[in-house]
């Protein structure tokens, strides 16, 4: 460890350093982040990029009295290096170890747990409104990139904080990306900014001028300033932020310390919202994450000298199976059309959208409008598929359910990291998308054993002409052979992989796997068991549960699914079976009342009790049960 970083005790010993030795910590910091992430993974572009943001905040404010509020929390990583965490920074994403985002239970520099964007604003005027109504006069500070401002919430709070006028220091850091480079009208509006810093010059030299008047300079200045059009957005930048209540400050270069400090120096005094426009170089100090920053973003091991990850061998992962599929099918069919959320990478659209530019759409970091924007395209005659991550659907579920499912409308909701997804942890985690999309009417939902049947799931949405959710975890697919062609499903039609057995194993997705070796494991223990790919949590293969209910043989169902127990796939089919009269024994196996924490995803099955093994076991303690 280098010598600054290794001397600071506290974060408070920030605020005693000089510009220079601010200079040479930004330097040990960003080794010091690199060498530990190439071990453990993480995003190391974000947090690469705000290093000198973050120093000089803790240089001029005194945390955690003043509050600092992250968005996303993608770029907080030097924030938990200064805070107490400098020596745990290897446990990093790691199971019992510290998260990757800010976190209320972690820290108390971490006035806000975060982990989705565009929420910081909303979050930190609350605590400036709590701290007004209690007489305090600390500082509240929320920091958040240019691509949660593609994100609806960010506006509501900028035009909350705008209209209540309290003392507020809201800082863009804006580096131009979310993972991929950032779209839309905001984002070309602040690329405007940055190329014409003549504007805060002349806004400077107009006020010192028009001030300068003798006896009516004060009142020309405000005249001129409450001019909305012409003169007024003429001469001021950021004439947005301005309309909305805020005093702009920026663009700055947020890599100059110097400036950083003396500017936030001055921000400090001010009084009202206040929007500093920062802007920094995503993976700024490792050229091959300023060269890829999409890739840095979030990364896992990787070689400090090269920047190459280990090549991973295997199937492929379930993103590229669902990319080249949706292609396939859009060559043949001129109605599909794709809609991303900031994701083109990460959900596999990307080359969707190099194939078919004009038939694929990114919205930004708003998924709300992702949905009604897909409803509009279906109401017009198209067959849109929305690929988003399983934890961000959840921010639209107004939209899935009033303008998808309410008009019966023809969007297919591809939700990718569905189930356990690692190491970003309990905010990123996709586990209750059976919950609350199940009771949803007009809605069928379904979840493939393997990647060759997520091919085959996803021609079987395209040609329901209804809404539809087709749900697959995150990584590598088992390896079965991917034929040629698609063969549609019946709906509502599961698949009987074991046909015998005193015990009925029913899985859905990710888990048909893990119920077939445990039924492997259970029979070599004395325990017959038949197995059912369910296929479909709506609608449930209710003939298939009552036959087998009503089978003299059956002595137990058990229900398996990487999914929360409470409101899934277990409780629709208790639900199916109480409803004909039809229950007996029921174990039910899922995840529980919980957040899950961060790891592997095998450390958190294991944590769960999802592993085919552990399965087993609890059904075989459940069996012995039934006789006593």
């Amino acid at each position: 460890m280098t010598q600054i970083l290794q001397e600071l005790k506290t974060p408070q010993d920030v605020r005693k350093l000089t510009v220079r030795d601010l200079e040479t910590l930004a330097a040990e910091v960003r080794s010091f982040m690199i060498k530990h992430v190439s071990k453990t993974g993480g995003h190391l572009a974000p947090s690469l990029g705000t290093v000198e943001l973050t120093l000089a905040l803790y240089h001029v404010f005194n945390f955690p009295t003043d509050k600092l509020v992250w968005d996303v929390g993608h770029q907080a990583y030097t924030h938990k290096i200064l805070t107490g965490r400098r020596d745990r920074f290897a446990t990093l994403r790691t199971k019992g170890g510290i998260t990757g985002f800010p976190n209320r239970f972690e820290s108390p520099y971490d006035a806000f747990g975060v982990g989705h964007a565009s929420t910081a604003i909303s979050a930190a005027l609350g605590m400036a409104l709590a701290r007004d109504l209690d007489g305090k006069k600390n500082a509240v500070i929320a920091v958040l990139g240019d691509g949660a401002l593609t994100g609806g919430e960010a506006f509501e709070g900028l035009n909350s904080a705008g209209d209540l006028g309290r003392n507020l220091i809201v800082i863009l850091n804006d580096n131009g990306r979310s993972i991929d480079e950032n779209v839309g009208a905001m984002s070309e509006y602040l690329s405007k900014l940055r190329l014409m810093p003549q504007y805060n010059r002349a806004k400077r030299d107009v006020e010192h001028l028009l001030k300068s008047i003798p006896h009516i300079g004060g009142k020309v200045y405000r005249t001129a300033s409450a001019i909305k059009d012409g003169v007024r957005t003429a001469l001021v930048p950021g004439g947005l932020f301005e309309e909305m209540g805020f005093r702009y400050l920026g663009p700055l270069d947020g890599h100059n310390l110097p400036l950083l400090v003396e500017t936030l120096s001055q921000v400090r005094q001010m009084r009202g919202p206040i929007l500093l426009h920062v802007h920094t170089k995503k993976g700024k100090g490792y050229l091959p994450a300023e060269q890829a920053p999409e890739k840095f973003h979030g990364i896992g091991c990787f070689d400090v000298k090269t920047g190459e990850c280990p090549k991973k061998q295997g199937a492929p992962t379930y993103t590229a199976v669902f990319s080249e599929a949706l292609q396939q099918l859009a060559a043949a069919d001129q109605g599909i059309v794709a809609i991303t959320a900031a994701m083109p990478s990460g959900t596999g659209l990307k080359a969707f959208g190099e194939r078919f530019p004009d038939r694929c759409f990114d919205v930004g970091i708003a998924e709300e409008h992702a949905v009604t924007l897909a409803a509009g395209l279906a109401a017009a005659g198209k067959k849109p598929v929305v690929a988003l991550y399983s934890t961000f659907a959840q921010r639209a579920y107004d939209q899935i359910l009033h303008d998808v499912c309410l008009q019966k409308l023809p969007v297919v909701l591809a939700l990718d990291r569905a189930g356990l997804v690692g190491q970003d942890g309990p905010t990123h985690h996709g586990v209750f998308d059976y919950s609350y999309l199940r009771p949803l009417p007009n809605m069928t939902v379904m979840a493939p054993k393997d990647e060759a049947e997520l091919r085959d799931m996803l021609a079987t949405a395209l040609s329901l002409g209804t809404p539809v959710v087709l749900r697959y975890p995150r990584g590598r697919g088992v390896g079965v052979p991917l034929r040629e062609g698609f063969s549609p499903l019946t709906v509502g039609r599961a698949e009987i992989l074991r046909a015998q057995g005193s015990v009925a194993l029913l899985a859905v997705g990710s888990m048909v796997p893990a119920a077939e070796q445990a039924a492997e494991q259970l029979e070599a223990d004395g325990i017959s068991a038949r197995v059912a790919n369910m296929r479909f949590i709506k609608p449930l293969d209710a003939e298939l549960l009552l036959r087998w209910a009503h089978d003299e043989e059956v002595r137990v169902f058990v229900t398996i699914e990487e999914n929360m127990l409470a409101g899934g796939f277990g409780s629709a089919v208790l639900e199916t079976l109480a409803d004909e009269n039809a229950l007996l024994p029921i174990l039910r196996l899922g995840i529980g009342d919980t957040f899950v924490e961060q790891g592997t995803r095998e450390e958190l099955l294991a944590l769960c009790g999802l592993t085919p093994q552990q399965i087993a076991a609890r059904v075989e303690e459940f069996w012995k049960g039934l006789d006593d």
